[in-house]
């Protein structure tokens, strides 16, 4: 018994042997089929099999580092030639999921040919990249000009090299069944939010998905509510501005191949908050942002308080103004809210053709397009003068908006404000707009109120929301984020200084 039973787990481990082996040359059977899979023995007396994909590694390197040093010396196994061979992280292993996916990410295999199920697998990873350039989408006029770039390795770098302290941690995940995409994860450790931190991490890890391109792909599957038309994560560009918020305890999320950085919690008053506001004195800082949520309300509230007023509420018009605006509109055959429909629906064209067309084009169809159209239109009665001044205004408003995402809700929330004052008139605005009020109150970032700090109300938190006070007033790091270490400099002390400065004399 003892006997057959000793027979039966050799045989068992001979069959494990036998399907691993299958396995890997299953895997190099498939390599081969592509054309850029180069495998390669010189002679009987070369011990190694060297095989790679050509397009993923660096070929310099494969020359310089690799073939050169093993024609050199008389190597003839794996263990001696990994203590040659002057390149970090190289692998021994059977494992042939690790071999397949160290191979398919630049490595190059190397095996015995006395025994080609161990391999050895060394980085020689080739690496496109563009140069660093100015940020495009959220361009300063000063403060620092630098832009991240499709390689996550030299994002996690200009971000580390504005905050060089050893509690900089980065967590990295592999996400898209397809594509594999590195992302990390980074905060200040000790600031951040542990909960907040586990919550990004378990989100990310949950994604199921083939292929993750770009880092808005992040942002459709792991916000808090995926149906609301309002941004829930704020995409930059700006190493500075990621630097900025993981210093205030929240977290930054990197998508190898994306040159936008997700950062939160985040908070409504921050879309419309630009990084350029900080290298400004807080007097103008404070007044730009003012303009901008007053631009932001006209672009929303304009036309749909048109097409009420002119529809159901006549008396509210002032006299002065009744005869211009009688005769914009003699000889329109369209109500109010066609009119104000076709406007509008005419401005998104112009904005979608002058973002889709090359640069140059696109700014021309913008400026040419819009005068021909808007003065063609007034002249074939079409619409009034007055309404496409009013909706010219309303786009050049929207285009305030500092944060791109934020930009685009805008432009679509605009819709449901018209049609519900062309049912209702005012009152429709209104119940529209409490419609909005009530879903911005209900809506979380991470779990985080959405428009902190005015609700809940926060009064610390006001300092730099709806404006900006002074720098040195801003000791405490948001309440709404529960940090770890909640203050960020000794107010008090840093006013002592100011107060008792006292400049050097000779």
């Amino acid at each position: 018994m003892k006997k057959w039973f000793d027979r039966k787990i050799k045989g068992n481990q001979k069959s494990s042997s036998d399907e691993e082996t299958v396995s890997f040359q299953g895997l190099i059977k498939k390599c081969r089929e592509s054309k850029d899979f180069i495998t390669f023995q010189q002679g009987d007396n070369f011990p190694f099999i060297i095989s790679y994909f050509k397009t993923l590694v660096n070929p310099d390197f494969v020359h310089r580092e690799v073939l050169d040093p093993i024609s050199k010396y008389p190597i003839n196994t794996l263990d001696e030639l990994k203590n040659l061979l002057p390149v970090e992280s190289i692998v021994i292993t059977k494992d042939v999921k690790q071999i397949q996916d160290k191979l398919l990410t630049g490595f190059i295999l190397i095996q015995e040919k006395k025994d080609p199920s161990m391999c050895a697998l060394v980085p020689a990873v080739a690496i496109e990249k563009r140069q660093i350039s100015i940020p495009e989408t959220e361009f300063s006029v000063v403060g620092p000009k630098e832009a991240f770039v499709e390689n996550l390795d030299i994002n996690l770098n200009m971000v580390r090299k504005r905050i060089p302290i050893p509690d900089l941690h980065i967590k990295e995940i592999i996400v898209g069944k397809l594509s594999k995409t590195r992302v990390s994860v980074m905060y200040i450790h000790g600031i951040a939010n542990e909960e907040n931190i586990k919550t990004v991490i378990q989100r990310i890890r949950d994604i199921e998905f083939d292929q993750l391109i770009d880092a808005s792909f992040i942002t459709q599957m792991m916000t808090d509510n995926q149906h609301s038309p309002f941004p829930q994560l704020i995409d930059t560009e700006r190493p500075d501005r990621v630097a900025s918020v993981l210093s205030e305890g929240k977290i930054a999320i990197f998508v190898d191949g994306s040159p936008q950085v997700l950062t939160g919690p985040t908070t409504l008053p921050e879309f419309f908050s630009a990084f350029e506001d900080y290298f400004l004195t807080w007097h103008l800082a404070s007044a730009f942002r003012i303009i901008r949520l007053g631009a932001v309300m006209f672009s929303v509230l304009s036309t749909p308080l048109y097409v009420a007023i002119l529809t159901y509420h006549y008396e509210m018009i002032p006299k002065d103004l009744l005869s211009p605006l009688i005769a914009s509109r003699s000889g329109i055959p369209f109500p109010p809210i066609l009119e104000a429909i076709i406007l509008e629906v005419t401005i998104e064209l112009l904005r979608e053709a002058g973002a889709r067309l090359p640069t140059k084009v696109g700014q021309t169809i913008g400026i040419v397009g819009g005068i021909v159209i808007g003065t063609a239109a007034v002249e074939a009665g079409l619409t009034s003068n007055v309404l496409l001044i009013i909706v010219a205004l309303a786009a050049l408003a929207s285009f305030t908006t500092p944060v791109y995402q934020m930009s685009n809700s805008i432009r679509l929330i605009r819709f449901p404000f018209i049609l519900s004052a062309q049912i209702l008139g005012m009152l429709g605005v209104m119940v529209c707009l409490g419609f909005f009020f009530s879903h911005l109150l209900k809506l979380t970032s991470l779990g985080r109120p959405y428009i902190a700090p005015i609700y809940p109300l926060r009064i610390m938190d006001l300092k730099d929301s709806l404006f900006r006070l002074p720098l040195d007033r801003q000791g405490n790091r948001p309440m709404q984020l529960r940090t770890g270490d909640p203050n960020r400099f000794n107010s008090k002390r840093a006013e002592l200084k100011r107060k008792a400065k006292v400049d050097i004399e000779d």
